[in-house]
Formats: structure tokens, sequence, C-alpha cells
């Protein structure tokens, strides 16, 4: 599906990036590449190895806003927010919010 990817590393659980994750990814990686080569690949990185312990274990992560979830980058102000579908076996990526913007558009 345009806009989602599926990233195939979990047996049990099938994990999608929302268009509004993939945007900001997107926005992300290039900003971050504009300051400094290759630092846009380690931002990607972070997200990825982010990615691979959600789907570790999906429910590890405090659920912070109905049934969304939140886990903080170690080495870069982002925030993934995500929700877990049991009954599907899926982990949809809502976003990856750099904490810089304002709170309340988290959700939207």
């Amino acid at each position: 599906m345009p806009g989602r990817r599926n990233m195939g590393n979990n047996l049990s659980y099938s994990t999608f990036l929302s268009h509004r994750a993939e945007k900001e990814l997107i926005n992300s990686f290039n900003w971050y590449e504009d300051e400094q080569k290759d630092l846009g690949t380690r931002l990607i990185d972070e997200v990825f190895i982010q990615i691979r312990k959600i789907e570790q274990n999906p429910e590890l992560y405090a659920q912070k806003f109905k049934s969304y979830r939140e886990t903080v980058l170690p080495k870069f102000p982002f925030v993934i927010i995500y929700r877990v579908n049991k009954s599907q076996n899926i982990i949809r990526i809502v976003s990856v919010f750099h904490t810089s913007r304002n709170p309340r558009s988290k959700y939207r």
C-alpha cells in the first residue's frame, strides 16, 4: 500500500508506517543530511532499531493517550507514536514526532 511499509522483521506482527510517519521521516532525514553527511542515515538506523524493539514487545512502552503508545529515541529528539492491533497482529507507526513540535499535535 502506498505510504506504508511492512518492516517484515517479526513473525507475529506486521509493522507499517503511516503516510504521516513516512513523511516525517523523509523530512527529518533530509534536514539531518543537510546539517551533516550521514546524520540522516544515523537517524533512520536509530528509528528502525527502536521499531525492532517495539516488534519484540509491542506493549513494553507506555500507553499515553487512548490506544497510542510512545517510545523515545535515545540519541535524537524524537518520539515514535504507534498503535497495536492485537487481533490482526499489526503495529502501525502513526508518527515519528520531533519533540520541539507542539505536543498537542502529536495525535492528530
